[in-house]
């Protein structure tokens, strides 16, 4: 708050603002209620939100267990006849454009498992 700031970074502040200049960012927490988010910027950078959901397609399958284990962990529930994860989330490597990956996640049917 303002308190944490010393009288000649004060004095600083109040001449910035009384001669219409903009206050340097550091500043910002200390003299607001509404501290700073932190946010990427760049010039370019669309404010757009993009809300598709693509269907996602398996490929392949890489969650069988290692041979040899005596004990199965029960993280997970386990196909008898198969040995892989018979149901829910399970790790995903998804190929693709970030933005359209979170939004397809976000918004498509598989927000409920994640």
């Amino acid at each position: 708050m303002a308190e944490d700031l010393s009288q000649q970074e004060r004095e600083l502040i109040a001449n910035l603002i009384r001669d219409g200049k903009p206050v340097p960012a550091r500043y910002i927490p200390s003299i607001s209620d509404n501290p700073l988010k932190t946010e990427l910027i760049w010039p370019g950078k669309s404010t757009l939100v993009d809300t598709s959901v693509l269907p996602f397609q398996s490929i392949e399958h890489i969650d069988e267990p290692r041979k040899g284990t005596s004990q199965q962990f029960d993280l997970f529930s386990m196909s008898e006849s198969t040995g892989r994860q018979s149901g829910g989330w399970t790790n995903k490597l998804i190929w693709g454009d970030n933005s359209l990956i979170l939004s397809s996640l976000v918004n498509g049917p598989m927000r409920n498992e994640i």
